[in-house]
This record gives C-alpha cells, structure tokens and sequence, in this order.
C-alpha cells in the first residue's frame, strides 16, 4: 500500500516551503518541511503509516509512539494499520510536561516498563525532541529499540540517535527533492 512515489509528491505540494525559517533546533534555514501538512491528510497519513510499517517490518517492538503533538496523528495512523494488517501494536504519547493531574505523567498510554518501542517524528533536524521522548520513555522502563522519521534533513538527528546506540531510518530525504544538507 506504501507509494513513495506518491509521499513525496505530497510532501513535495503541501510541506516543502522555502523562504527564511528558524527551525526548533534554532538553526537557520531556507527552506521548511510542514509535517503536519501531510500527517493531518487522509490520503498522507495513509501512505505514511504503511511506509513506516513496511519501514520497520523486520524491527521486534510493542510500542510506537513520541513527543506529542507532531508524532500524535502518526501514531493514530500508524496503529490503525497496524490493525488492519493483524499486527499488535500499542501507541504512546510523550509530553512536553507532566500532566498536572491524574497520574502527573510524561508518558500516555498501555505500553508497560520493558516494553521494546519505536520512536517516531514527523521531521529529523539534529533529533532534539525525538531525543527528548527517548529520555522519558527510557525513564518510564521502555527500551527504545528505533528511531524513525518521516523526512530527515541530514543534519545530524541520525548521529544523535546512534550515539545514544538507537538505528534511526527515515521514509524520505531533502536530498530527495534536490535539497543538499547545509
């Protein structure tokens, strides 16, 4: 079901911007990619969520999840095609802060301490809140066995997960729509 062809082209119409943007890692940029413009669609989280399946096909873990609110419709789509193709799979949510009721957690959802789990964003710069969400849900007891991304800038988010001894594999590239790595 997974049409790379088709994300990128998607990503390409909807996401791609270019001007002058300061991005979350508080680099300068000329160009930016909008996840949300492609994860908040129908037709984009679908080849989304089944790219990142396929993606992770040959990875064991029971969890998949990150920081909220960029990875929360992908962890939606992901599970819901999960579901479809009989694969278990339980989603989780990190925030940004703890909740200030209730159980006064970082991590949401059924995953339990020990469980082997993928972490997911929608756009890797340096990694900084992936690796934020990995902090936590390492402290939660989770093993993070994978990082994934939906488009990685190349600028530096793969060496800061495989510092930490996390693989991290992205569906797409800038270099992927001509854009080299700065």
């Amino acid at each position: 079901m997974f049409n790379r062809a088709r994300l990128m082209e998607l990503v390409r119409e909807r996401a791609l911007k270019f001007g002058d943007f300061t991005l979350a890692s508080g680099k300068k940029s000329t160009y930016y990619l909008d996840g949300k413009q492609v994860t908040l669609s129908a037709e984009g989280l679908m080849q989304i969520s089944y790219g990142l399946l396929e993606l992770l096909k040959d990875v064991e873990f029971s969890g998949f999840g990150g920081m909220s609110i960029g990875a929360d419709p992908i962890v939606g789509g992901v599970l819901v095609a999960a579901a479809a193709t009989n694969q278990s799979l339980q989603g989780f949510m990190v925030r940004k802060e703890a909740k200030g009721h209730g159980t006064q957690r970082y991590v949401e959802g059924p995953i339990q301490p020990g469980d082997k789990v993928v972490i997911v964003d929608d756009v890797v710069t340096t990694g900084g809140s992936a690796i934020q969400a990995i902090e936590r849900v390492e402290e939660f007891g989770c093993k993070v066995v994978h990082a994934v991304g939906i488009v990685d800038r190349l600028q530096g988010g793969r060496a800061a997960f495989e510092a930490r001894g996390i693989p991290f594999s992205a569906l797409l590239t800038v270099e992927d729509f001509g854009i080299l790595p700065t």
